[in-house]
């Protein structure tokens, strides 16, 4: 793993079709019984992050965390 390379978990509010999962390559999408969806997966780097962030925004689904995580943790 290269040492820029994070895992990341990005929780919303609502859901998201799984059509949607091709968009952000390679994370995986999982819906919750409360309503939010959860992204987890590795990013390469704080542009790769951003990116992604910026992705999220025009979907218009609220953000309500960014979590790094030291080490894939799945759900």
């Amino acid at each position: 793993m290269d040492h820029d390379s994070a895992w990341y978990e990005i929780r919303l509010q609502g859901r998201l079709d799984p059509r949607w999962a091709t968009w952000f390559e390679g994370m995986t999408l999982t819906d919750h019984t409360d309503g939010t969806t959860v992204i987890h997966g590795l990013v390469a780097d704080q542009a790769a992050l951003h990116g992604l962030l910026q992705r999220l925004r025009d979907l218009g689904l609220p953000l309500l965390s960014v979590d790094r995580r030291t080490q894939h943790s799945g759900d």
